[in-house]
């Protein structure tokens, strides 16, 4: 199969992910003799603490947390990376690193998690999109930084790790204990279903594309001429590189535009346009997200809706629609700027407000049916950037709705459909401790004896192409 083309390399980075990005630093206001006094301020506390704390804290605690607070109070997803934060980010991007395997953020002092991710300790151990970590190792985590927090969580591969974990508004605090190990993130997964393609894209790294055209060449050769079409898995998908978010909607685009993103200044918008050739030769496509769908998965989806080129099928996704850019800093770490917005090819925003889906599609679970959760989305998160089109947002029309049928297969045993990316709450409401650990996105969609969970969203999804490739068949032959 021939390689796709190449979207162009992409200088800032969507939500997870490191890169370096070469960024001309430049003053929003001119030095006035008031900036000084305000600089001098911040000098007289720096000293008085450094004489005067209770304990003794060295220069660069003190400097690292007065930047961090400085970014931080911005919006959720602006930060200070130390050195060793800085590695650990790039280590990610690539793939491969240690820990417990997922994705996590803070709120009111605790950490949440944004999704585990799949085939890893965590995802294993039952834990679920919105689950707080309150206690490790018996620590409070009240009080700890998110970086501190993180640290803790990292350790030798094999060693033990005790989570206190509370699930939901109200719930009750419960253990879980895990394993640390070497995480490798496989970005992209495929299988068969039939004469229809499933690709399931975990996050956004360097890994991505190349892992999505082996993915397609891989379907077309195992079903031929058979293939009716594709679906492509965003769920709890919490984003990544913005090129790789470029090039995975090339892969389905021959022309227009994908994405664009414009900064404080309107000079500064930057364009990302398809280049000729879909790699998938224009065979009905089917995207699925939920709320853990963010950023970069946003993206791909808002992409792939506005020129018609799939159907978006699930449920409203998380709303992130801000870049940030990773500025190193030489001799430190580096820091996590949100320099632009992101829109979507109509120029839709989708900051606070997500993707609609054309086709709402809610997972088979029992505890959908609970008046009393509370999901979160980025519109939820204090200090988050407004949307500025908001008032006047074309949304898509109203999306059909389709929901489980009662006593449908499995039902309660289906995923999670919420997730918090980072720096947002999620949703997540789950079964009791132990009960029903998340389910295997990549599990087959039917539920056999009871033993595979039963996957609504995505049974909806093949319905629906196999409903088109009949719909098509039937006209040829007219």
């Amino acid at each position: 199969m021939r390689m796709m083309k190449r979207a162009v390399t992409a200088a800032a980075l969507v939500f997870l992910g490191a890169g370096v990005a070469t960024v001309t630093a430049q003053s929003g206001s001119s030095n006035t003799s008031e900036t000084y006094r305000q600089l001098n301020l911040f000098g007289d506390v720096f000293e008085r603490v450094r004489a005067e704390y209770v304990e003794q804290v060295t220069d660069e605690q003190l400097i690292e947390t007065a930047i961090n607070g400085m970014l931080t109070s911005l919006d959720p997803h602006s930060s200070y990376l130390n050195k060793k934060s800085f590695q650990d980010m790039q280590v990610q991007t690539r793939g491969e690193f240690g820990g417990l395997g997922i994705e996590v953020t803070m709120e009111n002092g605790l950490v949440k998690v944004v999704s585990p991710i799949d085939d890893t300790p965590a995802f294993r151990a039952g834990l679920q999109p919105g689950d707080l970590i309150v206690q490790l190792n018996g620590e409070p985590v009240m009080g700890l930084s998110l970086n501190e927090a993180v640290e803790k969580m990292r350790g030798p591969v094999g060693s033990e790790l005790k989570l206190t974990v509370r699930r939901g508004e109200a719930g009750e605090p419960f253990e879980v204990t895990l394993n640390r190990a070497v995480i490798k993130v496989q970005s992209v997964r495929f299988r068969t279903e039939g004469d229809i393609g499933y690709v399931r894209i975990t996050s956004f790294n360097e890994q991505t594309q190349q892992g999505l055209e082996k993915a397609i060449s891989a379907i077309q050769q195992q079903v031929g001429d058979k293939l009716k079409g594709y679906v492509l898995d965003l769920r709890n998908n919490p984003g990544g590189l913005l090129d790789q978010a470029v090039s995975v909607s090339d892969t389905f685009l021959d022309k227009g535009e994908i994405v664009s993103t414009r900064g404080r200044k309107s000079e500064e918008g930057t364009r990302f346009n398809a280049k000729p050739g879909d790699l998938t030769k224009g065979l009905p496509l089917v995207v699925l997200i939920n709320g853990g769908s963010a950023s970069a998965s946003e993206i791909v989806a808002g992409a792939l809706q506005d020129h018609k080129r799939a159907i978006v099928m699930g449920t409203q996704s998380f709303g992130k629609g801000s870049v940030q850019t990773i500025i190193p800093l030489p001799g430190h770490g580096a820091m996590r700027l949100t320099t632009a917005r992101y829109y979507t090819p109509s120029g839709r925003s989708i900051q606070q407000l997500g993707i609609t889906p054309d086709i709402e599609v809610h997972a088979a679970r029992v505890e959908d049916l609970d008046q009393n959760i509370i999901r979160r989305r980025e519109s939820d998160l204090k200090g988050a950037l407004r949307n500025p089109d908001a008032a006047n947002q074309n949304q898509p029309p109203k999306p059909a709705t389709t929901r489980p049928a009662p006593g449908q297969p499995g039902a309660g045993n289906a995923p999670a459909p919420g997730a918090a990316p980072n720096g947002a709450p999620g949703a997540a409401p789950g079964a009791a401790p132990g009960a029903n650990a998340p389910a295997d996105p990549d599990a087959p969609a039917a539920a056999a004896n009871g033993q595979q969970p039963f996957d609504n969203q995505l049974a909806r999804a093949l319905d629906l192409l196999r409903g088109v490739a009949l719909f098509q068949a039937r006209a040829s032959a007219r």
